[in-house]
């Protein structure tokens, strides 16, 4: 078996934090960036020896054994790291020149839970605790994580070492703290997966119109949440709900060539079924409290959007939701979303009015959503914006799905 130019990044992603964890919880987290450098060079290592030798059998435990051997090399070769690290182990292991590294699914499972809460810790401002763990946790790029928070490089690179000096300076250890202190860092632990989700599901970063294993990793992740007793709450059902709802029209929304297909041209018998239950089901299972939030409301949206009912209804549903959204957390991108569920559950006429209203003139979703409301009224109107939003797009599948637009108006 050859290796893919989706492989590797395929591992990367999945495995990464995973080995990451299970040896910073060896390490301590002051260590972390020698965690890290351990697992760089383990993926660089199969990059150079698959290249030559071809994939093995099994491409996991392959990792996990170079990772292990490279782990208990390094405490070999660096004495004075050794004397920082035996301390912390069993005393077998300690008197041991064999130290075991417990990549089992449990072990993995604690260290991830540990590091999710560890790395959302309030000593560090918030955005920071969501970079980190897009970083650590969730194995994403710089260029990623700049993009998902509107920023660029250098900013993020110098936030995320400032954040890691900030829990190496308090001493933070890493472990899943005291139930009344979960409350305090769920929410920053929530939005990095739903972040991680978003980014797979609208891809802004790379020239591919669905990366799904970042929504399988967010949705493995979120489940992790869940199956833990104290974070089995309803926000982390709302947004597992969230997730299978937008999950279950991953087949629909691509056509044979690859391309994306907007939600009015989607077969809806590619529409997952099993997926849409599950859906329900952890939206019933949020239903239970008090609190409303952004995510029990984006879940019902994505529900309404799976409904095979009649247009009118299912538009007005979604439009009285995105109202109530917008009370609960302002975004521009639900504002803009907000006006369409408001031009098919009224008309164009009024919708156009709302967005125009929005003046978010360097985003090409607002001059695409101009030129779909403009279709039917004013086609020449329509076409002079779909140009602007092509101007704007920042990547091939946005430019790809408004050239389709533009050359079907030229006809």
């Amino acid at each position: 078996m050859q290796p893919n130019q989706e492989l590797i990044p395929h591992l990367f992603r999945n495995e990464f934090s995973k080995i990451v964890a299970v040896l910073t919880q060896l390490f301590g987290l002051e260590n972390m960036e020698i965690a890290e450098d351990i697992v760089s060079d383990t993926f660089l290592l199969a990059a150079e020896t698959w290249g030559k030798k071809g994939v093995p059998e099994n491409p996991t435990a392959w990792l996990y054994t170079v990772a292990k051997n490279k782990t208990k090399d390094l405490l070999k070769r660096n004495q004075l790291f050794n004397k920082k690290i035996a301390p912390k182990l069993v005393p077998a292991q300690a008197e041991s020149a064999e130290i075991e590294i417990d990549l089992t699914e449990k072990n993995i499972t604690d260290s991830q839970l540990q590091m999710m809460f560890t790395l959302c810790h309030p000593c560090i401002p918030t955005e920071a605790q969501v970079g980190l763990s897009l970083r650590i946790l969730c194995g994403f790029g710089i260029d990623e994580i700049a993009e998902a928070f509107l920023s660029n490089k250098e900013t993020i690179n110098k936030r995320l070492f400032r954040a890691k000096e900030k829990l190496r300076i308090e001493g933070i250890k890493m472990e899943i703290p005291a139930e009344a202190e979960i409350e305090k860092r769920l929410a920053a632990v929530l939005t990095t997966l739903y972040l991680l989700f978003n980014e797979g599901y609208y891809s802004s970063t790379q020239n591919l119109p669905l990366r799904k294993d970042l929504c399988i990793e967010s949705m493995r992740l979120t489940l992790m949440l869940i199956e833990y007793k104290p974070t089995n709450q309803p926000l982390v059902n709302a947004l597992l709900s969230l997730m299978c709802f937008h999950a279950s029209r991953f087949d629909a929304r691509l056509n044979p060539h690859g391309e994306i297909v907007l939600y009015e041209d989607q077969d809806t018998s590619l529409w997952d079924a099993e997926l849409i239950k599950r859906g329900e089901y952890y939206l019933y299972k949020a239903a239970v409290g008090n609190e409303l939030s952004k995510y029990h409301i984006e879940a019902a949206i994505a529900y309404w959007h799976t409904q095979k009912i009649n247009e009118a209804e299912k538009w007005n549903n979604i439009l009285q939701l995105y109202n109530k959204l917008l009370q609960v957390e302002y975004s521009p991108v639900a504002a803009l979303n907000r006006t369409y569920a408001l031009a098919r559950a009224q008309s164009p006429n009024i919708a156009i009015k709302e967005a125009e209203k929005l003046k978010l003139i360097n985003n090409h979703l607002y001059f695409s959503l101009l030129g779909e409301l403009h279709l039917d009224i004013a086609p020449n109107k329509a076409l002079e914006y779909f140009q602007l939003a092509l101007s704007k797009a920042k990547n091939d599948n946005d430019r790809q799905v408004i050239q389709a637009k533009i050359d079907k108006l030229a006809c």
